[in-house]
């Protein structure tokens, strides 16, 4: 019996922190570049004190409370580019997302994925995979690849205000819109 136990936690673990494990490794390689905002950080920023007469910014206070974690990982680099797009792949075979859109051009090919949260307006997470963009110079860096993780209670009819504020690639209004 307690060998099953045990068999049973070691199979569970690893599911239960998956994206965070799973995505962190890009956190400190050189050819990357890492935005990570935590739950101390969105509870700091709804406690801000701005106009109650402005809609979109009470939106984004509102949000805020409710996030727990922001991801974003962006590279140049080819060989990491397809290393991101094994653990986006392996992480979506073992999570309950489904694939919300996808948008497909010349310069770049996004995918979103939702978690479903309580009710039809509320996701639990919200991953973006932007793969091939094109011409996209920040800084003098050409980005090829842009992974985004947004995790906790979201409410997709307020998406565009975080976009906005929180200057998140504006693609993200679409999916409040689906």
């Amino acid at each position: 019996m307690k060998k099953i136990l045990i068999v049973l936690i070691a199979a569970i673990l690893p599911i239960t922190g998956f994206s965070q494990s799973l995505f962190d490794k890009y956190e400190d390689l050189d050819q990357v570049s890492a935005v990570v905002v935590n739950k101390s950080m969105f509870n700091l920023l709804s406690k801000i004190d701005v106009e109650v007469d402005d809609p979109e910014a009470k939106d984004f206070m509102d949000i805020a409370k409710s996030l727990n974690n922001l991801k974003v990982f962006i590279t140049e680099d080819k060989s990491i580019s397809a290393d991101m797009k094994n653990s986006v792949d392996k992480y979506l075979k073992s999570a309950q997302l489904e694939e919300l859109m996808r948008v497909k051009d010349k310069d770049a090919n996004v995918k979103f994925y939702i978690q479903s949260g309580k009710d039809d307006d509320h996701v639990s997470e919200l991953l973006m995979f932007v793969t091939g963009m094109k011409d996209v110079d920040v800084d003098g860096r050409k980005f090829e690849t842009v992974l985004l993780s947004l995790t906790g209670d979201i409410d997709l009819n307020k998406i565009g205000s975080l976009t906005k504020k929180m200057n998140l690639p504006e693609e993200l209004n679409e999916a409040g819109k689906q």
